[in-house]
């Protein structure tokens, strides 16, 4: 059902709806949503009140036309669908690694970059939980020979999705589940468009991801990204991108950039855009709807990802909170000491994750009834 209160839409999903939609008509799902322990349940069907005085969850608001849900309908997902769907890819033990890929630089100085890309993989490390996921060696745009060029409408650099893709593919390591790459870099999926956040190829097992339109200035004509001047640009002179500008990290950058990733990623499992309740997996248009989204799952799209990789759902809240609260040195770091043990450390800026940190404490209020 979509009421419209101060001429926003909000889809209120009833009870039956949400159950259904949880644990399934099925009797072998049904017996396999018993097996969660009584507070793992309680923790689940805070879902189906969703939107009243303290609950866990909310319903979805569609504040324009412009929004996900009404420019793309689609068909909603629960979990007896994903869970039969023959084209889901599921970890196993031969591939359950996850890895990424960086495209340029992250910040001012090489030091920056890996300090920036090591806090996202450990996010997706706790986020993912029982899965592992590494890093592969950095690599210049160069490298990847991808084809590139100048918006015509932003006059900022991009650089070819497809091109990139089958830079990874070729790269993808035997013991991927699948590969990420990322990239600070604005995105164009062909010359009849204008950008892309992201493409993926689901089947194939990898994504690529450029976190660019996450800087606040970037829709604002002193974007640092904009080249002031025209540039006549020769394919396979890759020179332009040295020095080019990159966003300087933030606390909403690395909130952004979590949430890009974990959706992204959540997609290779077979999860499809959320339409249940307010969840990472939201489809989003534009900025504004992707920050409305929370940073995590709601409880449907929980269901899926954990019966994909079987984690205890407290464990894996637990490693999220440490990584909000934490800032380990290289040292401590699994792996050991890295190659930027001996530079000065960049504070882990975790201010943007506040809302998500208190959630979390009262999940896990429930989980352990604390």
């Amino acid at each position: 059902m979509i009421t419209s209160p101060r001429q926003m839409k909000v889809i209120q999903h009833s009870v039956e709806t949400l159950t259904s939609a949880l644990v399934s008509g099925r009797q072998d799902l049904a017996k396999l949503y018993s097996k969660y322990t009584k507070e793992e349940r309680r923790l689940l069907e805070y879902g189906f009140h969703q939107g009243s005085p303290g609950s866990l969850f909310q319903p979805i608001t569609v504040h324009s036309d412009s929004d996900w849900i009404p420019a793309h309908p689609e068909e909603p997902q629960d979990f007896e669908s994903f869970y039969r769907d023959p084209y889901r890819k599921t970890p196993n033990a031969s591939q359950n690694t996850i890895y990424i890929q960086t495209i340029g630089s992250f910040g001012e100085t090489g030091v920056q970059t890996d300090e920036y890309v090591e806090w996202l993989r450990e996010y997706c490390q706790a986020f993912f939980y029982g899965l592992s996921v590494k890093l592969l060696p950095v690599v210049s745009v160069a490298e990847t020979r991808c084809s590139f060029r100048v918006n015509s409408n932003s006059h900022n650099l991009q650089i070819l999705t497809g091109d990139l893709l089958q830079f990874l593919g070729n790269r993808k390591p035997k013991d991927a589940f699948c590969i990420v790459g990322i990239t600070m870099i604005d995105l164009y999926p062909k010359d009849s468009w204008n950008f892309v956040f992201g493409q993926a190829s689901l089947s194939m097992g990898m994504g690529v991801f450029s976190f660019a339109r996450y800087d606040d200035n970037f829709y604002t004509r002193n974007y640092a990204g904009r080249l002031k001047k025209q540039l006549r640009l020769k394919q396979g002179d890759y020179s332009v991108f040295e020095g080019y500008y990159t966003p300087p990290i933030t606390s909403t950058l690395l909130l952004r950039s979590c949430k890009t990733m974990t959706h992204e990623i959540g997609h290779m499992f077979g999860i499809k855009h959320c339409q249940w309740l307010n969840c990472v997996m939201q489809g989003s248009n534009h900025l504004e709807e992707s920050d409305r989204r929370p940073l995590d799952f709601c409880p449907i799209c929980l269901r899926k990802l954990q019966v994909s990789i079987s984690f205890n759902i407290a464990e894996r809240y637990k490693a999220l909170l440490h990584w909000m609260e934490q800032d380990p040195s290289p040292a401590a770091r699994p792996g050991g000491a890295s190659a930027c043990q001996s530079a000065p450390l960049f504070p882990k800026p975790t201010e943007a994750f506040h809302t998500s940190k208190l959630w979390l404490c009262r999940c896990l209020d429930i989980l352990e009834k604390r």
